[in-house]
């Protein structure tokens, strides 16, 4: 089963939360004094094993029974891929052509048709479709978009992390998902494991105070971090 509270515990012992002294640009283009950042983890096999084991308790939990686990290229290819393989070696029913294993491309071909352009290997069947970090929901929503020129039923997409953000229009990344005909959820959100992070990294209450007002600007809610 999977324990929400024990995958922060995991975030924290292996650095994937920390603060910038100054704010540093994200993606998305906003400013900010906090990431969050999978790479290291999922860099290192014995890490994203155990990753991998959270995201299929994640799904088992809530009866999906995917095909496959699609990563949001570039940045959760690697779990996606792991996670599909190690879920479909435990079924019954594994043999060759039951189980796709499901590759995007990061920078699609210029030539070539359309499943061949996004993907390397395309998904297949009943999918699972997972980003490593969900802020405006941007890549996410993309690779949402590119699977529709395929046949696939898309079960849910999942954020290993929701940092919680508006989007420039005013809604949230899980309203912009079910606007594309699928739910959103996440393993963890930043009301999850910010404040913890705030209290064992100590990073000190001007970034603490700067953080309360990113969440007041962009946040789903007030995130509160130090006193009055």
């Amino acid at each position: 089963m999977f324990d929400r509270r024990e995958f922060v515990e995991f975030m924290l012992d292996n650095g994937v939360v920390g603060f910038f002294e100054r704010p540093v640009t994200l993606k998305s283009g906003r400013t900010s004094n906090w990431y969050v950042n999978w790479r290291t983890v999922s860099g290192d096999a014995f890490l994203i094993d155990m990753l991998s084991d959270f995201l299929i308790k994640f799904a088992d939990d809530r009866g999906w029974a995917p095909d496959s686990f699609y990563g949001v290229p570039e940045g959760a290819s690697k779990l996606g891929i792991i996670s599909t393989l190690k879920r479909a070696r435990a079924q019954k029913d594994f043999a060759p052509g039951r189980y796709p294993l499901p590759m995007g491309r990061g920078k699609p071909k210029e030539h070539g048709e359309p499943r061949d352009r996004m993907f390397l290997t395309p998904p297949a069947g009943r999918i699972v479709v997972v980003e490593d970090v969900t802020t405006t929901g941007g890549s996410l929503l993309a690779a949402l978009d590119n699977l529709r020129l395929l046949e696939v039923e898309v079960i849910a997409a999942v954020g290993l992390t929701s940092r919680m953000e508006r989007r420039d229009d005013g809604s949230t990344v899980a309203a912009a998902v079910r606007a594309m005909g699928c739910e959103y959820h996440a393993l963890s959100s930043a009301e999850d494991f910010l404040p913890a992070a705030f209290e064992r990294l100590a990073p000190g209450p001007e970034i603490g105070r700067a953080i309360e007002e990113e969440f007041a600007r962009y946040g789903e809610k007030p995130l509160k971090l130090i006193g009055n």
